[in-house]
């Protein structure tokens, strides 16, 4: 089996590995989905696995920022794998995710992320459960009255020549909101989606919808605000369809603040959808990643990791003012908190220690180590896009 890069001539080959694997995609969606991934193929993010002639496997990789506390770092964004139905169980999908890991590398992302179809194959790649993509379905009549009371916040609509602005706005509130977990496409992607005549885009000052109708109701697909007016108003815009539409369906933050501006809330119609998580570089995720600010700390931690050798072996953790580092140490038997790769991984994306021991990927260390690491990288990751 031969793993290399795509080019435009395999597209038609990967079409039809993703309509077996997927199901079959409209006209408008196939055209779609090239003008997505046509730009990746030059610079080697979609790989294929090949039996002779034969594509037997895709896997691409998207770029993407990603928010950990407040901090941006690359996130190799893991999509479209495939293996042909006949070539199921012969490891292709191992051999494939191998080379992920490498190319992610490659590309520069200290961190890759993953909607899984299957647990098994992606946590042997040392991916593991980390955050959850919120839906959340609320009257559309109970957002109408959410409104603005001042009326102030000025809302236009947007386009494809606003993606950069757009880029931008979206990291500044998640720096502010000091975010963990939430992505941000590139222009290129953000361009491509804004031109999408279904969907109904807005942009605020610090703050930004787009919105469709979907069977009679609203379909959110992204709604983010920096401010309390701005949400209002965001959220009153959607809602002032109520007089056709009877709910709205938005992915959200799971403490997204119109949540609270509900004037009832009794019960959350909710529907999670869970993603993994993994660490491509180490030491240069933990160097990436923001921290709480009133928090300082050395821990001594042990990391196992066979597919990235680099990040196996001992490592003291150091967290204070806001940033962090992994530095290399010698070991010291019985001092350090050992961690599989995917234990690393799911405490980095704030995951309890007390879960990753009862898990079985935790083990060693001490009660005080715990506090310390629950501190540091405790949080509550969430995504509002799904890839």
């Amino acid at each position: 089996m031969e793993i290399r890069h795509l080019t435009s001539d395999d597209l038609d080959a990967v079409l039809d590995s993703r309509r077996r694997a997927f199901g079959p995609l409209s006209g408008d969606g196939a055209q779609t989905w090239r003008k997505l991934v046509s730009p990746m193929l030059p610079e080697g993010r979609y790989l294929g696995a090949f039996d002779g002639a034969r594509l037997v496997g895709t896997a691409r990789i998207n770029p993407y920022v990603q928010w950990w506390h407040g901090r941006p770092q690359s996130m190799g964004g893991v999509a479209g794998v495939t293996v042909a139905p006949e070539d199921r169980g012969r490891g292709v999908g191992r051999t494939l995710m191998d080379a992920v890991i490498e190319r992610c590398a490659q590309l520069g992302h200290a961190v890759s992320a993953l909607y899984p179809a299957t647990t098994p194959l992606y946590r042997s790649a040392g991916y593991e459960h980390a955050g959850v993509l919120q839906r959340i379905t609320l009257p559309a009549e109970a957002l109408r009255t959410v409104g603005d009371p001042g009326g102030a916040v000025k809302l236009r609509r947007m386009g494809p020549a606003d993606a950069a602005d757009l880029v931008a706005l979206i990291g500044r509130v998640h720096a502010a909101t000091r975010a963990s977990g939430p992505l941000s496409f590139d222009e290129r992607t953000w361009r491509l989606w804004l031109e999408d005549d279904d969907d109904f885009c807005y942009l605020a000052e610090d703050g930004f919808v787009v919105y469709r109708w979907s069977d009679g109701d609203i379909e959110v697909d992204n709604l983010l605000a920096g401010s309390e007016a701005t949400a209002r108003a965001l959220w009153s815009m959607v809602g002032s369809a109520s007089s056709v539409a009877k709910s709205v369906t938005a992915c959200v933050d799971p403490a997204d603040p119109v949540l609270w501006m509900l004037r009832e809330r009794s019960k959350d119609e909710v529907a999670q959808t869970r993603w993994m998580f993994r660490l491509i570089d180490l030491p240069a995720a933990v160097g990436g990643r923001g921290f709480p600010a009133g928090v300082s700390a050395e821990i001594p931690v042990e990391v196992t990791d066979s597919r990235r050798p680099g990040n196996t072996g001992a490592w003291l953790l150091r967290v204070d003012g806001g940033s962090g580092s992994a530095t290399r140490r010698d070991a010291v038997p019985g001092e350090s908190t050992r961690l599989t790769i995917g234990g690393m991984s799911a405490l980095f994306a704030g995951v309890s220690t007390a879960t990753l021991r009862r898990a079985g990927l935790l083990t060693g260390g001490s009660p005080e180590a715990d506090d310390a690491l629950d501190a540091a990288f405790g949080c509550a990751a969430y995504m509002i896009d799904y890839f």
